[in-house]
């Protein structure tokens, strides 16, 4: 969840603002930023990856118990909603409002969307059986 805010946050943030020039498909510049926050993206997650497994090497390879797979197919459900409604608004609705970069980036912002809201129904499960 910390890599997918810290990396697209400011994407999304510099998108908005309209610093990027509007040009027509493909907006090489915008493409190249996308692809600058994916590969930051992958590294923040595989540095943190590598962390925990050096940290606690058992729970890494420990085996996901009934309590796990029951909080990550809750996560899974709630988030498909929020990947739904969002695909519905840019499927639906944006195409005769809008076009190009503008769909493209809503889509890729509802998807952000979902996984950040499958990321914190995770650590909203696990918090409640902590305490």
């Amino acid at each position: 969840m910390t890599a997918t805010t810290v990396t697209f946050g400011p994407y999304f943030a510099v998108v908005a603002s309209g610093v990027l020039p509007r040009e027509a498909l493909p907006n090489v510049r915008q493409l190249g930023l996308f692809a600058v926050v994916a590969v930051a993206q992958g590294i923040i997650q595989g540095i943190g990856y590598l962390y925990f497994s050096r940290v606690s090497p058992q729970e890494v390879r420990t085996p996901p118990d009934e309590r796990d797979r029951a909080i990550m197919r809750r996560s899974i459900s709630v988030a498909y909603y929020v990947l739904i409604a969002g695909m519905i608004e840019v499927g639906v609705i944006m195409p005769f409002t809008s076009s190009g970069w503008t769909i493209i980036n809503a889509a890729l912002f509802t998807i952000v969307a979902a996984e950040i809201v499958r990321c914190g129904v995770i650590v909203v499960s696990y918090r409640r059986q902590a305490s």
